[in-house]
């Protein structure tokens, strides 16, 4: 899958996804196709795929920034530019779930819809207009989400790692201990040590502090003002064993931004960034690159674009943050995570069915 920038993909060949790659001779069964859809408050993300051995294999995409949360920290409302922006991207999902003969779907919506007054007339106005049901999920059920998504990327050496998710409202924050079977199978039970919600996300934090011109003064201030949200959380765990193996494992566009400035990308490829460890120098370098471009430069940047030029840095406020919190040694990249989540759930749901 090929990304553009400012969010849009484009897919190509399809792709096993995932640690569990087809054994030769197996193929993908074609009588079951599934589409997950997470709708946050910057992006609405499709991902269409079929079972293949233990994973899947991706038959098409879709991501668009619709910027559906815009101004709602001030009016606590969804605006009429960004619904209709954001049902505009969803009759494009719609209209590939059908020619994909999709039969089994879930459909997300989070911290825009679960936080603005008109959240709820939104997703009637979806259905009424697409005919796309979607559901609002709450902050635990993303937190899983989110994990269940990402979790094959832990280090299994690792006693225990710290999972996060920059969202554009919210930013999820995980505590996972070893799988005892050396994989998840999207079944985190027992995992879960705590997680926290924190109700900041690069478009609320740069809404609240500016995202065009972030001195270092500003920088610092998001900082703080997202430490402040984070203590309790990590009081929480102040006494949590963390082996030499401990790590962090990010997703969001703020961490495959800084992986694709790491590796010097004249365009994003997810191929290069997904799985990418970057020890904890490397992400020193890359956000002090970052916050030294112009906006200007942001813009025109590959990894990042004009869309997310205003935005990028709100998310390393928030991943510094998360990194003084829960200093480590290194981090794990990850571009997957709710729509990776959510497949996996339902594929693993369902063999349990056929089982029984």
């Amino acid at each position: 899958m090929a990304q553009l920038a400012g969010g849009d993909e484009v897919q190509t060949a399809p792709q096993p996804h995932g640690d569990f790659y087809p054994q030769p001779g197996r193929r993908s069964d074609p009588r079951i196709t599934y589409a997950a859809l997470d709708l946050g408050t910057n992006n609405c993300r499709l991902l269409i795929a079929r079972p293949f051995h233990e994973g899947f294999q991706i038959v098409d995409a879709f991501s668009r920034i619709v910027r559906l949360g815009e101004g709602l920290t001030q009016t606590n409302r969804l605006g009429e530019a960004a619904i209709l922006r954001t049902i505009a991207a969803l009759h494009i999902c719609r209209d590939k779930m059908e020619a994909r003969h999709v039969m089994r779907a879930r459909l997300i919506a989070t911290e825009a819809c679960r936080a603005a007054e008109n959240g709820e007339d939104f997703i009637d106005r979806v259905y009424e207009e697409t005919g796309l049901d979607l559901e609002i999920v709450d902050r635990e059920a993303e937190a899983h989400l989110a994990a269940a998504g990402c979790a094959a990327l832990a280090d299994e050496r690792a006693e225990s790692i710290l999972l996060f998710d920059i969202g554009g409202g919210s930013s999820e924050v995980v505590w996972l201990n070893r799988a005892e079977d050396g994989h998840d199978c999207g079944n985190l039970r027992g995992r879960v040590k705590d997680w926290v919600s924190l109700p900041v996300g690069v478009v609320s934090l740069a809404e609240k502090f500016g995202g065009v011109e972030v001195s270092p003064g500003v920088f610092e201030a998001m900082i703080a003002h997202v430490e402040e949200g984070l203590a309790n959380f990590a009081a929480r765990l102040s006494r949590e064993r963390r082996c030499q193996n401990f790590h962090l494992l990010g997703t969001s566009g703020t961490v495959t931004t800084l992986a694709g400035v790491h590796l010097g990308l004249a365009r994003y490829d997810r191929r290069r960034v997904d799985g990418l460890w970057m020890s904890r120098l490397e992400v020193d370098a890359a956000m002090a690159y970052l916050r030294a471009m112009s906006y200007s430069d942001r813009a025109q940047h590959g990894c990042i674009g004009p869309d997310r030029a205003d935005l990028v840095l709100a998310g390393c406020a928030i991943f510094e943050a998360i990194r003084r919190a829960f200093p480590a040694r290194r981090v794990r990249i990850a571009d997957r995570g709710l729509r990776e989540g959510l497949l996996t759930q339902m594929m693993h749901a369902d063999r349990a069915r056929q089982k029984r």
